[in-house]
């Protein structure tokens, strides 16, 4: 008697996310894993980033960024695809989470209330109703605050 040999086709090529995030940087490797929202958030982010290029006052640091996110896009791309491909011969259905009994500790509001108000900052120099060089000259700040932080949380572990 013959044997059938049965072959699991991988859901997605984690070669062609890359590729297609190389060509497209825009997002299309996330919608070609299937991932909408996150798509729309590279396409966004994508979109800033080139269009902030024009702008000659910090050039050099913004060319970095968007090297740096071009490159980070296609790695995600490819790791994303090799997770569903994972999960589609371990047998779990793509988009479900495994069931997780332990109860995961949530950070702080520290960073989410940084970027806030960093955001914050950021906007109004965009509209123009504080300078751009004001911000700037106090940037030491935010790494201190940041420093602080970290020290902070690092005691309050040991205490526990």
């Amino acid at each position: 008697m013959e044997e059938k040999v049965v072959v699991k086709k991988p859901a997605k090529s984690p070669a062609l996310a890359g590729v297609l995030s190389a060509l497209f940087p825009f997002g299309i490797g996330a919608f070609y894993n299937g991932e909408v929202l996150k798509g729309f958030i590279y396409l966004f982010i994508f979109a800033g980033l080139v269009s902030m290029q024009g702008h000659g006052h910090s050039q050099p640091f913004l060319g970095l960024i968007l090297a740096g996110f071009y490159c980070f896009q296609i790695i995600d791309s490819v790791n994303v695809a090799k997770r569903i491909n994972r999960r589609a011969l371990e047998g779990e259905v793509p988009g479900e989470e495994a069931d997780v009994t332990a109860v995961v500790k949530s950070g702080s509001v520290f960073w989410g209330a940084l970027l806030i108000v960093l955001g914050g900052i950021l906007l109004l120099g965009n509209f123009e109703v504080i300078d751009y060089g004001t911000i700037f000259d106090f940037w030491p700040a935010v790494v201190i605050l940041i420093g602080i932080k970290l020290v902070i949380d690092y005691f309050a572990k040991a205490r526990q």
